[in-house]
């Protein structure tokens, strides 16, 4: 007797669930119900149709109902919503939102894919006016374009500086408007750490938005709001991008259990409580491999790879459950920036012991066309070398290198594993050593103590207590911007002039990107200097972390000019 298989919910996890089980019975009865009009849509290209990149909002629908039946036999059931479960009787009932009728479907098994709702706090005074947007579908997507052109709109507040908030950020620039980006938190970006978002922070300003830090949003007006400072920002728009919920009222009704996180709980192979029911995608609790513990991770990889594993279960098929590491990346004009596993913040929370390394090399050989800096930053377990997380930002192609750690995590592998990594190379797409595999020897030399470095978020503290550091880059390159309170000595003439430099302080040594300074540090140890200290990022990664605070705050700069070269 086939099965009958009924799937709440469509996009990645529940069509992805629902072509699954085709493939794998031809013979079941498959309904897809969806309570918008789309069952299929590319939710992750939403931002790009406010600038044109996505011209024709219907381009963002993937797959018609017409075209699951012709292709897949499957039902797709579009306007109909999912009321509530009757588990004992192996039931949902389900309104028809364009007849206002309800019926009754009966299953053998049940697939929950709601998604997850965007938050919109009703503690903030205004939060319902018809110029408050959130973005979840094509529906909402389509009415704040049209509510925006047909408005005039020419100042947009977008709310949380998220990945969806700074996608719509840069797609209101590249439409003309005036753009605010408000965030509650002290930077943009969660997953980056505080280190690696000064980065894109100064992306973000040098492109006309208007980033707004630590100041959460308390009231919304026609033509402005007010943060929680008294500031008033000009918005005759606002765009609500402050995350999201899971949505597990159905899931809440029908007596599934949530997890500690506030998703529904699932097992191994995503079934709920109940054993015919399953669930995938935003609404689920997942597992992560590095830290241990639950947490959700609302990205559309892993609602895909959580789709297959529920259908193969289904029909017997054993799955391997890793857990997720959380990987993403994001375009923010000019800037890629990628990141995967845990970031200081979580690994802090975590308990775990760590370190990082973070190294500038080029991207591809300095001679080839659109050649630039990326800024690679390494995390791992103290002492063993495992490797824990990874964020690279720069203008090439950012994600091949991150998508390397986190095929190094899912296989648990240490620093020194990846120092003998063989890595496809040509001057148009790499360099000899990779950013990778650059990276990981120079942690390997920390585990080993073969020299000590000092971070980029320590250097203004550095400055402002006359620390002695030394500038080992030319004097061309001294005289085009350096930290205010360093001296230079070239490491063409480091041996020479060793009597300049003490023996009884730290000695703190910064080149452009660290690798001269590295060298610096070792020629030093050789002469018997046991307390030199290399700046990790050195000139270019301390111009990069003080510039957007530089520019929005009051303090006072800590160099004579910003190289960004």
């Amino acid at each position: 007797m086939s099965k009958k298989i009924l799937v709440v919910g469509g996009v990645a996890g529940g069509a992805g669930t629902a072509a699954r089980i085709r493939r794998l019975d031809e013979d079941a009865e498959i309904i897809m119900f969806e309570r918008g009009p789309h069952v299929s849509f590319s939710n992750c290209a939403l931002p790009y149709h406010l600038s044109g990149v996505v011209k024709d909002c219907d381009d963002l629908v993937l797959m018609c109902p017409s075209k699951f039946a012709e292709q897949y036999n499957i039902e797709a059931r579009v306007n109909n919503e999912v009321l509530s479960i009757n588990k004992e009787a192996k039931t949902v009932e389900v309104k028809d939102l364009i007849n206002d009728k309800v019926y009754t479907e009966k299953y053998d098994k049940l697939i929950l894919s709601p998604g997850a709702n965007p938050i919109k706090p009703k503690s903030i005074t205004g939060v319902d006016r018809d110029n408050v947007f959130t973005i979840r579908n094509v529906v909402d997507i389509d009415k704040l374009n049209k509510y925006v052109n047909s408005n005039n709109v020419k100042n947009v507040a977008v709310i949380g500086a998220g990945y969806i908030g700074v996608e719509i950020a840069e797609n209101f620039i590249h439409s003309n408007k005036n753009v605010a980006l408000v965030e509650a938190m002290d930077q943009v970006l969660q997953p980056l750490d505080f280190d690696m978002a000064q980065i894109l922070q100064k992306e973000l300003y040098d492109n006309g938005i208007n980033v707004v830090l630590a100041d959460p949003l308390t009231e919304i007006h026609s033509d402005h709001v007010v943060l929680k400072s008294g500031k008033k920002i000009k918005a005759e728009a606002i765009v609500l991008a402050i995350g999201v919920s899971p949505e597990t009222k159905l899931a809440k009704a029908a007596g599934l259990k949530i997890g500690e996180t506030g998703g529904i709980e699932v097992n191994h192979n995503y079934v709920t409580s109940d054993p015919n029911i399953y669930a995938v995608g935003d609404v689920i609790e997942v597992y992560s491999k590095i830290a241990r513990s639950k947490t959700r991770l609302p990205l559309a990889g892993p609602a895909q790879r959580q789709a297959r594993a529920a259908a193969n279960h289904i029909y017997n098929i054993p799955n391997r459950n890793n857990g997720v590491i959380g990987s993403s990346v994001i375009r923010a004009f000019d800037y890629n920036a990628a990141t995967t596993g845990l970031n200081e913040k979580q690994l802090k929370k975590a308990g775990i012991s760590y370190d990082f390394v973070y190294v500038i090399p080029m991207d591809k050989v300095g001679l080839m066309p659109d050649a630039n800096p990326i800024h690679f930053k390494l995390l791992y377990e103290v002492p063993t070398g495992k490797v824990l997380g990874a964020q690279a930002i720069g203008k090439g192609n950012v994600d091949k290198r991150i998508d390397i750690i986190a095929t190094a995590i899912l296989f648990e592998a240490t620093v020194e594993e990846l120092t003998e990594l063989e890595l496809a190379y040509a001057p148009l797409f790499s360099t000899p050593r990779n950013a990778v595999n650059q990276a990981s020897l120079v942690a390997t030399n920390l585990i080993n103590n073969r020299f000590k470095q000092v971070p980029v978020t320590k250097v203004r503290e550095l400055v402002e207590n006359d620390a002695f550091i030394v500038d080992v880059r030319e004097k061309d390159e001294y005289a085009q911007g350096h930290l205010i309170n360093s001296i230079n000595i070239p490491l063409s003439e480091l041996r020479e002039r060793t009597a300049e430099i003490p023996t009884d302080q730290p000695v703190y040594l910064h080149c452009r990107s660290a690798q001269r300074s590295y060298n610096a540090c070792l020629a030093l140890q050789g002469k018997g200097y046991e307390n030199v200290i290399n700046i990790s990022g050195s000139y270019l990664g301390i111009c990069c972390y003080e510039y957007f605070l530089d520019q929005t705050t009051e303090r006072a700069k800590i160099v004579t000019e910003y190289n960004f070269n």
